[in-house]
């Protein structure tokens, strides 16, 4: 089942909502726009999506013309000079103001969160949590400056410059946390920013945008929903100066080449088939829960999941036996009742790639320690669901190993020999995190050096923060965001040299 669209014939404005007497007008989760120059937008024709967990028919949401995006892309030209001259103060401010927004109505967000991604309320209201952390975070950092030189005839300054009109494409795994990891730099460092959501999730980001015309002046940040055309649009616009999107490796590819008639800076945060090892001197049960939550978290539908778990050899029967005890007891289901871990692969197109991924289990002889069958139907829901499955030390160029599920289905491996298992590790064009575990720090941070990816954890997997930076090597991205990094990213490198002396 795809979106569906419809026309209705009309456009409509709707005036954009500002306080009364200071105080912020709540938000109506019922009906959804765009946001353009502070003002909610309707289009002739609307789409909606579907509620993942069963099918049924979320609202319906506009659909952007290019005609829209000249209008967001000129409102945030004319927004960007006066939001820079602004102090980074006066706009850290406005990020927490921001933040203090989406707290008040978190309730809000965490439900349409699970109704239109999937993900368990408990998730929901983690991920709108971190999205206020990284708001908060971003609001009291600075912009980076380096002193190259400082004599007594000369000195040189390493600063950034804001560049001008940003577009943030963001995915339908984390759309409130992503979209925020990519606004709070970006208007940091002085930029306008409009959000591209996912035609899959379009509704949190939407209303996050909504509610920024009660914080930031108009056209400073603006959301667009629309088709798999809306993307190409700002790609390929001539008056976007940077894209930051987060999706697959695949499309990542097509808007670098889109970015670069234009010469747009671009950071781009793909794909992953994170590795983990696990050494013979682990605590077993002390370990399980962790590497069990960062391996089936949201579904499995987070990049940064572990992807391949290398357990040694001396273990691996009795970390396979923990390790698939401790799985039976995630439940799977809708995510509005609390005692599912497990909801629904988020979207039709995606479902179909798991689907086939399960199919191969039988085919190429796979050997499922866990689940294993074709979709799940919990309390006989319609919705995309799958019981986790575990496969059993299938051959190391198999399907399941090279390539990224994205889904609830873990491929563990046997090894011995330290090198090899490194080399393994190593042998995917992905490279966005790996983790190793021991209770060695001396072995395991030896090994973690050796492995080739952005982000490395010993003894976890999946820790973030918004003041370090994140990206991935290889096919895994170009560029990072979050922390100093991620603010550059956000500008352009500019010396200033003052000469003392004339």
């Amino acid at each position: 089942m795809s979106p569906a669209a419809t026309t209705n014939g009309t456009t409509n404005g709707v005036n954009g909502v500002n306080g009364v007497n200071g105080h912020r007008k709540k938000l109506s989760f019922e009906t959804y726009h765009n946001v353009i120059n502070n003002q909610l937008t309707d289009t002739s024709k609307t789409r909606h999506n579907i509620n993942p967990a069963t099918t049924e028919p979320n609202a319906e949401v506009p659909v952007s013309t290019l005609e829209d995006v000249d209008k967001a892309v000129a409102a945030a030209r004319a927004a960007f000079k006066p939001w820079s001259k602004l102090s980074i103060e006066e706009r850290g401010q406005k990020l927490r103001d921001f933040a203090d927004a989406i707290d008040e109505e978190k309730d809000g967000f965490a439900k349409l969160l699970t109704l239109e991604q999937g993900k368990p309320l408990a998730q929901s209201y983690q991920e709108t949590g971190m999205a206020t952390s990284w708001l908060r975070a971003f609001s009291t950092m600075k912009a980076p400056e380096d002193i190259v030189e400082d004599s007594e005839e000369m000195q040189i300054i390493n600063r950034y410059v804001p560049l001008g009109v940003a577009c943030g494409i963001v995915p339908w795994n984390y759309p409130v946390l992503l979209a925020s990891g990519k606004i709070a730099p970006a208007l940091l460092m002085g930029n306008a920013i409009i959000i591209k959501p996912s035609p899959y999730t379009p509704y949190c980001n939407l209303k996050m945008a909504e509610l920024g015309t009660q914080i930031f002046p108009p056209g400073v940040l603006q959301a667009l929903s629309g088709e798999e055309d809306l993307g190409p649009m700002f790609t390929t616009h001539p008056d976007v100066d940077k894209i930051s999107f987060t999706g697959s490796t695949a499309t990542g590819k097509k808007v670098m080449a889109a970015a670069s008639q234009t010469l747009k800076r671009v950071t781009l945060e793909l794909g992953g088939n994170d590795p983990a090892i696990i050494c013979d001197d682990v605590d077993i049960e002390a370990i399980i829960p962790k590497i069990a939550i960062v391996s089936f978290l949201c579904c499995a539908q987070i990049c940064m999941m572990i992807k391949r778990l290398y357990v040694h050899s001396a273990i691996y029967p009795r970390f396979l036996a923990a390790f698939v005890s401790h799985l039976k007891t995630f439940k799977t289901g809708s995510g509005l009742d609390p005692d599912n871990f497990i909801g629904p692969v988020q979207n039709s197109m995606q479902y179909n790639k798991v689907l086939d991924m399960y199919s191969q289990i039988e085919k190429q002889g796979w050997q499922p320690a866990l689940g294993g069958s074709m979709p799940a139907h919990p309390d006989g829901s319609k919705g995309f669901f799958f019981e986790p499955t575990i496969i059993d030390n299938p051959p190391h160029d198999s399907r399941i190993v090279t390539e990224e599920p994205f889904g609830p289905i873990l491929p563990i491996l046997k090894w011995e020999d330290e090198d090899d298992v490194i080399a393994k590790a190593n042998d995917s064009k992905m490279g966005l995190g790996a983790s190793v575990w021991s209770s060695d720090l001396e072995r395991a941070t030896r090994m973690a050096k050796q492995l080739e990816a952005g982000s490395v954890w010993v003894n976890s997997h999946f820790d973030v923060a918004p003041g370090v930076p994140f990206g991935g090597h290889k096919w895994s991205g170009i560029g990072t965001e979050w922390g100093s990094n991620g603010l550059k990213g956000f500008g352009n490198s500019q010396c200033l040299w003052l000469k003392k002396k004339v």
